[in-house]
Order: structure tokens, then C-alpha cells, then sequence
């Protein structure tokens, strides 16, 4: 695993957290996609595949640990404890239905990253309480990428977050360019994209105007 624990917003360039999405990525192999991200400058990278054989989703997950590895960038696997051990990932992120944070942390050791989605003010306390490294927040707008998703949480619920919870954490859910400055003006330093970089026919250009919006600059620097 890398020696540096890269975790949402706690550096300048862990600002944006970019997951994988086979479906969205326009007929792109996953090395052409990812490539691109990193190449970007993309330091937090998740790999969600929710349609895919378990031995297919490992062979992958090692192409990306290998990208990543060079890219000097975080590697976070999706719900698969398994295949997040298996590649040697950075980290791995679960849902409210996963295994339990405790009993993936008693599987992964006291190195892992474990990420924990949360969408409401008790959910986010008890990731406190259990020890996540750090917290999805959302979905704070609606969004077409994932499956069962519960309804937003607006803005609302990432203010109380900002307000109430110190650890790191990742707004997620519906978050494109025309709509991330309003995310980060609320306290987001680290904002989660899925179909707005992947689906980007220029996914290097694309990240570098999504950078730019969050910060309100010209060049995303």
C-alpha cells in the first residue's frame, strides 16, 4: 500500500475523488479511463463496478493498483473487502447495508482507509463512533448512477456535517461542473464524480474545468 494516507480534502490536490463507472466511461477500457484521471491529476480514485464477475473485478482492480502505485494516487475499492485485500488497495468504502466497519477493519488491519457512507446526522455519528477514517456525505443532489439510492440530502444535511463532524469526508450524489462551486461554498474540500468525468468525451479537460469551478479559478491550479 502507499506509505502517504491520501484522504478527502486533506491536501489541495485531494479535492476531487473520482470513481469508476463502466456503463458512463463511452465504450473506454477501464487502463484508457483511469489513465486519463490520473494523468489529470486525480488523487483519490474509487473503483465501483456493481455488474461484474468477482474474478474480472480483481484482474482490474490490480491494473489500477499498478496505475495508481505510479501515479503516487490513493486507490479506494468499492463494498469488495475481499478484493481490496487482494490488490493491496489504499482503502475501501462501504455502505449502511455492508459489513460493518469494525468487523472490516478486524479484516484489513490498522492500515486500511475505511470509508463509510452516511446520509443523516445519527449515521454520521456513529461512523465517529466506529471508527471510520472518513464519511460520504450524500447524496446531495439527485443521481442516475447508482442503484437504490435513497433521496437527496441537500445541502442542509452537509452543513450540519461541516458544523458538527471532524472527520474527513467526500460529498457525493449528483455533483457536476455547473453545481460543485455551491457544494464547496457550504465546506466541501473534497467533492466525489462519477458520469460527469468518465462520461467526458476529453476526460483530461474535463477535470481540469471541474477543478477550476470548485475553486473559482481559471485554471484549476
Amino acid at each position: 500500500m502507499s506509505s502517504t494516507r491520501i484522504l478527502p480534502g486533506s491536501r489541495p490536490d485531494a479535492d476531487i475523488y473520482a470513481l469508476t463507472d463502466s456503463r458512463l466511461s463511452l465504450g473506454r477500457s477501464l487502463e484508457e479511463v483511469a489513465s486519463a484521471l490520473l494523468g489529470a491529476g486525480i488523487k483519490i480514485l474509487q473503483y465501483r463496478e456493481k455488474e461484474m464477475d468477482g474474478g474480472e473485478m480483481l484482474e482490474q482492480c490490480r491494473l489500477l493498483r499498478r496505475l495508481t502505485r505510479k501515479a503516487s494516487a490513493c486507490l479506494i475499492i468499492d463494498d469488495h473487502v475481499d478484493i481490496a485485500m487482494l490488490c493491496g488497495a489504499d482503502g475501501v468504502h462501504v455502505g449502511q447495508s455492508d459489513i460493518p466497519v469494525p468487523d472490516v477493519r478486524a479484516l484489513v488491519g490498522p492500515d486500511m482507509i475505511i470509508g463509510l457512507s452516511t446520509h443523516s446526522p445519527d449515521q454520521a455519528r456513529a461512523a465517529v463512533a466506529v471508527g471510520a477514517d472518513y464519511i460520504g456525505v450524500g447524496p446531495i443532489f439527485a443521481t442516475q448512477t447508482k442503484k437504490n439510492v435513497c433521496a437527496p440530502v441537500t445541502l442542509e444535511y452537509l452543513d450540519w456535517v461541516v458544523a458538527h463532524i471532524d472527520l474527513p469526508f467526500v460529498a457525493i450524489g449528483g455533483i457536476k461542473e455547473h453545481n460543485i462551486a455551491e457544494v464547496a461554498r457550504h465546506g466541501a474540500k473534497c467533492c466525489a464524480l462519477v458520469s460527469e468525468l468518465v462520461g467526458a468525451p476529453d476526460i483530461a479537460s474535463r477535470v481540469a474545468a471541474v477543478r477550476a469551478a470548485m475553486h473559482g479559478t481559471a485554471d484549476g491550479q
